[in-house]
């Protein structure tokens, strides 16, 4: 027994002492990761208080802006629509929910205020709403944060298609203000790493992969 503690000991001390150093000095191993994008300035809903067809290329026109975000909601047909409430009544006037609807929806009202900057109204020609699809077709290499407004399985796996069919997964951000929402997203985003990355922490060799 005395002998092969005399191995062992030495070994599981060595192991340890090692993924420590190798913890606090990653780059021994790995090259520093660059990072996708570098954003200084956000345009929150856009950069404007009704998320249009116009909207979006306005704000990257006259703000320098490098990073767009936006809100997703599912119509009744499927359609991911990008928009701030789930209720349309405030931003059309109609008292109905998106999920209720198909995609014709109703359009913005021609005068509406920006719930952000009290006495201020946003106006414009263009009232339509905007698809995510859409979004990604006219700004491929723009980074953009989407923020899924409903814990809807089918609607996160229906934004996570269309991160992967623009190959857009580097310059993505998911977000929610809601945890249990940020948690499906991860469940349907992060499907495929999550049992490895889970393994490499539990069993204490992280440092040794490269986990980018």
């Amino acid at each position: 027994m005395s002998s092969f503690l005399y191995y062992l000991l030495p070994a599981v001390g060595g192991y340890t002492l090692m993924s420590f150093y190798l913890l606090k000095n990653p780059h021994i191993l790995h090259k520093k990761k660059k990072t996708a994008f570098y954003c200084t300035h956000i345009s929150h809903r856009g950069g404007t208080s009704n998320l249009t067809w116009t909207s979006y290329p306005l704000c990257l026109s006259i703000s320098y802006t490098k990073m767009l975000e936006l809100d997703c909601h599912m119509t009744c047909d499927g359609h991911v629509i990008i928009s701030h409430d789930y209720n349309l009544l405030r931003q059309t006037g109609q008292d109905v929910n998106i999920s209720d609807v198909n995609l014709e929806l109703p359009s913005y009202k021609e005068r509406l205020e920006v719930t952000f900057y009290t006495g201020h109204f946003s106006t414009g020609l263009d009232r339509r709403f905007a698809l995510l699809e859409d979004v990604f077709r006219m700004f491929p290499k723009v980074p953009i944060n989407i923020e899924v407004k409903e814990e809807n399985k089918e609607l996160i796996e229906k934004v996570s298609a269309l991160v992967k069919k623009f190959n857009r997964e580097s310059i993505t951000v998911w977000a929610s203000v809601d945890s249990r929402i940020m948690k499906a997203c991860r469940k349907v985003v992060c499907s495929c790493i999550g049992q490895p990355c889970l393994l490499h922490h539990k069993t204490k060799i992280s440092p040794f992969f490269n986990l980018a």
